[in-house]
């Protein structure tokens, strides 16, 4: 798979905000000289430079035959970790913003018979894009969206039209998890060929990945964490002393237990841009080119791992791991 480069940026100018739902508003994004943007593929996300340092990611979720705009949906959480509410309360139509190229780790699979989407709150945002996808190549699939009411559920107008056609599942739980999907019953019986997509908070995520376990062939699930995945860990993961080398410039930085790599890199002056710290963002996403890595993270498939390291996390299984920084 090739990646964009995070690390590649261009502005953007905001051409209009839209209130969705409660406390969830839409961002449309073009060139601020009425150009094409860089292309996405469904499933993709931008990284957005907000101000102070700030940077965090966000899921396309308009159709990505459409270059001339990209589409973001944000929930203002006020006790999150800033992003959502520096857009909601700082950003203005007009204002220009830094953002990167897209990147996608939580792709579509092409040679699916069928495809079951399950969203949770904000979590629909990806599957937005995806939804365009598939009904451009006319696939066969399902969404099951969950939300605490309606009032809570962007995207109606594009949503309701799929689910008189019976593509869509609104599931209000009013707060109550209880009363809402049941997820373990929906997932516990796939059908061959079918390959599973979920995305929400904490608790949907760590149910949908349950079942996904117990129930779904190796390879057939997929997932993208909007918040650090919630630990299953009997033991807590042994941080052993490593070395990494940087290629570019020789240096060899000595990585101590207590410390992860961008801790020390930054400790000897280097940039490195970070979003959440906590391996699911990939913000961090560096290529290594000798040695093992651990990978810690909740970002990166098995093809990611073969070539890239979220250096927020990881660890090495070998004395020495050569970046290409």
């Amino acid at each position: 798979m090739t990646q964009a480069n995070p690390k590649t940026l261009f502005n953007v100018r905001v051409h209009s905000i839209t209130d969705l739902a409660e406390d969830i508003r839409a961002f449309e994004l073009v060139d601020p000289k009425g150009g094409d943007l860089a292309a996405f593929t469904a499933g993709a996300h931008i990284d957005i430079h907000i101000d102070d340092g700030l940077v965090r990611q966000f899921s396309l979720c308009n159709s990505p035959r459409e270059r001339h705009r990209y589409e973001i949906a944000v929930l203002n959480e006020p006790d999150g970790r800033g992003g959502s509410l520096a857009l909601h309360e700082k950003v203005a139509e007009g204002d220009i913003l830094t953002v990167s190229e897209p990147r996608n780790h939580f792709r579509l699979v092409d040679d699916a018979v069928r495809h079951l989407l399950l969203a949770g709150g904000i979590g629909v945002t990806p599957m937005m894009a995806m939804m365009e996808t598939l009904e451009t190549v006319g696939a066969d699939y399902v969404i099951h969206y969950c939300t605490r009411t309606p009032l809570n559920t962007a995207f109606m107008d594009r949503l309701i039209p799929l689910a008189e056609q019976g593509k869509v599942f609104f599931h209000h739980d009013g707060g109550d998890p209880s009363q809402g999907l049941d997820i373990d019953a929906t997932l516990d019986n796939p059908r061959a060929g079918t390959h599973l997509y979920y995305c929400g908070p904490p608790g949907f995520m760590s149910a949908a990945a349950s079942a996904a376990v117990d129930h779904w062939p190796e390879g057939t699930a997929h997932f993208e964490y909007f918040t650090p995945p919630e630990e299953d860990r009997d033991e807590p993961l042994e941080n052993k002393p490593f070395q990494v080398k940087i290629v570019s410039s020789g240096d060899i930085f000595d990585i101590p237990a207590d410390e992860t790599i961008i801790e020390v890199l930054r400790g000897a002056g280097l940039t490195i841009d970070t979003s959440c710290e906590d391996g699911y963002c990939a913000t961090c996403m560096t290529r290594y080119l000798e040695g093992e890595p651990e990978h810690r993270d909740a970002v990166l498939d098995d093809e990611d791992r073969a070539e890239f390291v979220l250096i927020c996390c990881a660890r090495s299984r070998t004395p020495v791991l050569v970046l290409d920084l």
